[in-house]
């Protein structure tokens, strides 16, 4: 949008820049506010004689010549008139009567013309108060703040286009375009990017100019100025159509000009030509149109390489980090399965030792058993019978010997086996019995059934001799 306040405004400057006035703020802008002067008429609309003139860089028809006008009664309070427009203004989101003063309050929302389809209403703005100094920088740019208006405005004859004049069969007034239109009618905003694209396909004074306004009004970075280029891509499409049926309307009413009696208007041959330069411009407008939405699929489908390749940085980036922690947590089981290792190793040396101890403790064990078997063998042994002592006596001199080998033997001779001593006494030893009796259990199973056997047969033997030969012995 471009808004310009012509030098011929009817308004009275205050000199004390701390006085509070009445504004028209814009809403989400910082700029382009317009100031509503006391006392007199403050008149808004597209042509060149009002108060605040405004562009619309959308739809060059959304404000009507004479769009609409502000008034202050006698009491102080505020009024706006809707001056017949096109499009209407709107007060609080009710669209008020045409040629009917509608009262303002401060704080009131104030819009001028409709929005188009997926977009927001251009003319946007909320009745203030404030100083004059808080407000001076938001203003619109272009106003003499230092002269004086008269009371009364200037009314200007408005000249009617031949359309006005004959009733035609074109389309609705907002897609019709005249003459006295094409010095204020502007393209559609360019980002900084685009608009610098733009510049070898049109032509250089056009250009700068769109250039220059644009970047006042969008964001410099490149991230924000894509961001609004793709936010802005559809209402680009529909203005591309809009145009292409303003062109087929003018087309069509250059034919049935053509085609009319040549007699029938005087006027005729230079409403034609008029239409032509329209539907030639028109035609430029909607070629640079085509060609900024090509451009702007371009910039889009690049956003979108640039936004796969971003995500695509992205999930390598978090592949990178996973491995990383898998890497650290392969490197905690290795120290923990190292640490296990050594454990094992431990326990297993543990078990080594204790193995050796327990085969020397056996070997030791076997060696006493030997000892203790060697012992028997020799020092517990009857010499008659070569079997260990069985019911053991001691003779007077000190051997010993079974109780039935000595029996047996002396029989035959009264004399020591041994020593050849005479006998002359003979004694049990039950000590030497009972450590027999205690070393045999831990002998073999063989070695003890066979020591029970000659046992039993000796008893035997001894029972029969005794009923035999009544030997008291």
């Amino acid at each position: 949008m471009n808004s310009v306040t012509t030098d011929c405004c009817v308004a009275e400057e205050d000199d004390c820049s701390d006085s509070e006035v009445l504004c028209l703020m814009r809403v989400g802008k910082n700029s382009d506010w317009l100031r509503l002067f006391e006392n007199a008429e403050v008149t808004i609309g597209r042509g060149v004689e009002v108060t605040h003139q405004l562009l619309s860089s959308t739809c060059p028809l959304m404000i009507s010549r004479l769009h609409c006008s502000f008034r202050q009664r006698e009491d102080g309070q505020w009024t706006v008139t809707d001056k017949k427009s096109l499009n209407g203004v709107w007060v609080n989101g009710e669209r008020i009567p045409a040629e009917q003063p509608h009262l303002l309050r401060l704080g009131d929302s104030i819009q001028l013309g409709v929005p188009l389809l997926g977009t927001k209403v251009e003319f946007d703005y909320i009745l203030i108060r404030r100083p004059l100094k808080d407000i001076k920088p938001y203003l619109v740019k272009g106003h003499r703040e230092d002269s004086k208006a008269a009371h009364t405005p200037k009314k200007f004859k408005r000249k009617l286009a031949v359309e006005e004049v004959e009733p035609s069969t074109s389309k609705h007034k907002l897609y019709r375009c005249s003459s006295a239109d094409k010095p204020f009618a502007k393209p559609c905003p360019l980002s900084p990017l685009k608009a610098r694209q733009q510049l070898s396909h049109t032509q250089p004074e056009e250009t700068v100019s769109s250039i220059q306004v644009n970047e006042e009004e969008q964001p410099v970075s490149d991230g924000s100025s894509s961001a609004w280029d793709l936010n802005n891509l559809l209402m680009y499409s529909q203005n591309i159509l809009l145009l292409r049926k303003q062109v087929n309307d003018t087309q069509r009413q250059v034919e049935s000009l053509e085609g009319e009696p040549r007699q029938a208007d005087p006027l005729r041959g230079e409403h034609i030509r008029e239409l032509q330069a329209q539907l030639e411009a028109l035609r430029v407008k909607m070629h640079r149109m085509e060609t900024l939405e090509r451009s702007f699929s371009e910039t889009k489908r690049q956003l979108e390489e640039q936004k796969t390749q971003q995500q695509e940085e992205l999930m390598k980036k978090q592949l990178e980090e996973a491995l990383q922690e898998q890497k650290k947590v392969i490197d905690e089981l290795a120290l923990s399965r190292k640490g296990f290792e050594e454990i094992i190793s431990a326990k297993n040396k543990e078990l080594e030792v204790t193995k050796e101890e327990k085969e020397k403790a056996r070997a030791q064990k076997e060696e006493v058993v030997t000892q203790v078997t060697e012992v028997l063998e020799n020092e517990l042994q009857c010499i008659i019978c070569s079997e260990l002592f069985i019911e053991a006596v001691i003779l007077n001199c000190a051997h010993s010997f079974c109780c039935y080998c000595i029996k047996q033997w002396r029989n035959k001779k009264d004399e020591c086996p041994i020593c050849r001593q005479a006998i002359q006494s003979q004694t049990r030893c039950l000590a030497l019995d009972n450590c027999i009796d205690r070393m045999v259990e831990n002998l073999s199973l063989d070695m003890k059934a066979r020591r029970q056997t000659l046992i039993t047969e000796r008893k035997g033997m001894s029972s029969h001799h005794r009923r035999g030969d009544g030997d008291p012995r």
